[in-house]
């Protein structure tokens, strides 16, 4: 007899194994899902826009349909347990951020877990409203070979060096920096 897998059980076979912040974004998923009134996304209804890129992305990934590929997850680098929901077909939109540092002094790994599972979904995050607007869709760009080492690159992520077309590999790095 084949038993059905639960959310979370899909959830840990994707990431690997359970931890705390994979909880973080199965929580986080939940609500977004319960509080915009949507389901796994198919194309590009829903965009999260992740502000890590934790474990709790692949949860993200697992309950939402959002990805990469698919071009409706995006990663924004702030370091920040944050994720910002887009429902593109309604307008609706929620920022949710993990609010609560637990102690690694009173909670082992198993307590942090077995908390974010279970807490009121209001102990855990706050929710907003994103102070940015989604970008566009995704787009299909031309490839174009590299002058320099012959693989291929999105039009849009080519540059120009010395009258050369050339891939972000292959242009020199050119910082005057503090």
């Amino acid at each position: 007899m084949c038993m059905q897998k639960t959310a979370w059980e899909r959830c840990v076979e994707f990431h690997g194994h359970s931890c705390p912040g994979l909880a973080i974004g199965y929580r986080a998923a939940e609500a977004a899902m319960e509080r915009l009134g949507i389901g796994f996304s198919r194309d590009e209804e829903l965009l999260c826009i992740t502000e890590n890129d934790a474990c709790g992305v692949d949860a993200i990934q697992v309950l939402t349909g959002c990805s990469l590929g698919k071009g409706n997850l995006i990663y924004r680098a702030t370091g920040k347990q944050a994720f910002s929901f887009f429902n593109r077909s309604t307008g609706d939109k929620l920022r949710i951020v993990f609010k609560k540092r637990l102690d690694k002094k009173t909670m082992d790994k198993a307590e942090r877990e077995r908390y974010i599972l279970t807490a009121p979904i209001d102990d855990l995050f706050d929710f907003k409203v994103p102070n940015f607007e989604p970008p566009q869709r995704a787009r299909l760009f031309n490839s174009l070979e590299c002058e320099l080492c012959g693989e291929y690159a999105a039009e849009h992520r080519m540059r120009l060096y010395e009258g050369k077309k050339v891939c972000a590999d292959c242009y020199p790095d050119y910082s005057r920096g503090w």
